[in-house]
């Protein structure tokens, strides 16, 4: 689900930050620091949110360089109170890629300003991939981490993911006008602000269908994921049932979907 990789961003020069160290991987560590000019040293990691794809080689680096981590904070941080109980019910979304041990060494807050040398580098408390997931701005270029990515879709699985956070945030980045994003997985994006509706458009799409399946009885995220991947194979609708699960949270808190009873992975949903 990383296609390509991870993208580690080196930001600035003389003092660097490197933005998303990336996995736990020799080659990858060596690519990091072999693109520091003579005499410059990384001032600060920067990290986007705590999946292992993106958090793993931050011990090494940090141990290699002396440089302070800087994140919003741990793995569960951000997320809601819904989905905090949810995890602590056991619930798991992609849990096999959360980094547990993560810890950074400064906590990062919405508007936060970094100073980088000459530049600033400011901090966007962006929820939804993750509760605690980050994106940063520089000189109109925006390091989106998994939350906009040119490649593919993000991944938003409770109780890590929070589709009515995602959307909330990804309306949010809209609002601005972009020179260029640089996500966490995929190439450079040239024109952030289609990039951004189609995502937005892509995810509304979806609720859409999630709806008109709905309609025609109620049902189990599982059952309803069954209904509109009907050309998925069977391997995969785990996967797009967490999806769907996602978006009938999201639906419930709007009012626009009515679960029979607490809400868990299980729970059957009527339309209102």
């Amino acid at each position: 689900m990383t296609g390509s990789g991870t993208n580690s961003w080196i930001l600035g020069r003389g003092q660097v930050a490197v933005i998303d160290p990336g996995p736990d991987d020799q080659g990858h560590l060596a690519a990091i620091l072999g693109q520091l000019a003579p005499g410059e040293e990384v001032a600060a990691i920067l990290v986007t949110h705590a999946h292992l794809d993106h958090t793993a080689l931050v011990p090494r680096l940090a141990a290699a360089t002396g440089a302070p981590v800087h994140a919003f904070g741990r793995a569960g941080d951000g997320r809601s109170a819904l989905m905090h109980r949810l995890a602590a019910e056991g619930l798991k979304g992609g849990g096999e890629g959360v980094d547990t041990a993560f810890a950074p060494d400064h906590l990062l807050a919405d508007g936060d300003v970094l100073s980088l040398g000459n530049l600033s580098v400011e901090v966007l408390h962006t929820p939804g991939h993750m509760g605690g997931h980050l994106a940063f701005a520089c000189e109109g270029w925006l390091f989106s981490g998994d939350h906009a990515m040119g490649w593919a879709s993000s991944l938003v699985s409770p109780p890590d993911g929070d589709m009515g956070a995602y959307m909330a945030s990804l309306d949010r980045l809209a609002t601005r006008t972009w020179a260029q994003m640089l996500p966490g997985h995929g190439d450079a994006v040239p024109e952030p602000g289609r990039r951004l509706a189609e995502l937005a458009r892509h995810r509304r799409t979806r609720e859409a269908q999630v709806r008109a399946a709905l309609a025609q009885a109620p049902a189990t995220a599982a059952e309803l994921a069954a209904r509109i991947y009907h050309d998925t194979p069977p391997a995969l609708l785990p996967a797009a049932s967490r999806n769907v699960l996602a978006h009938l949270i999201d639906l419930s808190e709007r009012n626009l979907a009515i679960p029979e009873g607490e809400i868990a992975a299980t729970t059957r949903f009527s339309p209102p």
